[in-house]
């Protein structure tokens, strides 16, 4: 028996029928044909697929499509405005934050949300922020790196350094 699903994703709005067992990471990739949301394991362990639902990090095969019937989703194709980059987005490549680029678009939503919920994260509270989500092919110092200079273009400062020194100066 299928469903419809009615969605907004990245702002345009979306209407199909689907089976009720249709994760939303097929929906996206398979049906819709945003194929940014990568597949990485099916089991909710490495983040490659996470999106944002009504402005929450989620991982994407954690979800039936159907469940997002009504819903706003963010996917990493809707990052970028008017063929600019975002600055998350602009700060992964700036500072090297990936390699092969599977994990990336997990990575950059995962980032997207911790942000934008502690827009001046110390490295401790990104990588916490992050642990969701999984590199296979490069340490984290540079997807940490990249967090924090998008932090700072977006007007957090993230620098531990500079909490640090106002910390143990009093101010």
């Amino acid at each position: 028996m299928k469903h419809k699903v009615a969605v907004t994703i990245n702002g345009r709005k979306h209407e199909h029928e689907v089976e009720a067992r249709l994760l939303l990471v097929h929906y996206l990739r398979d049906v819709v044909g945003l194929t940014g949301t990568h597949i990485g394991c099916d089991t909710s362990q490495c983040g490659a697929c996470t999106i944002h639902v009504d402005g929450k990090a989620i991982k994407s095969c954690t979800m039936f499509a159907v469940q997002a019937d009504g819903r706003n989703l963010t996917t990493i194709e809707g990052l970028a405005k008017e063929g600019k980059l975002h600055p998350i987005q602009q700060a992964f490549w700036d500072e090297h934050g990936l390699q092969c680029g599977y994990c990336t678009p997990g990575f950059i939503m995962a980032a997207a949300y911790l942000l934008e919920q502690n827009p001046n994260p110390t490295e401790d509270e990104i990588r916490r922020g992050l642990e969701g989500n999984l590199c296979r092919c490069t340490g984290y110092v540079n997807i940490v790196k990249s967090v924090q200079s998008a932090a700072k273009v977006m007007g957090g400062a993230s620098t531990t350094a500079g909490r640090s020194a106002v910390t143990a100066g009093g101010e």
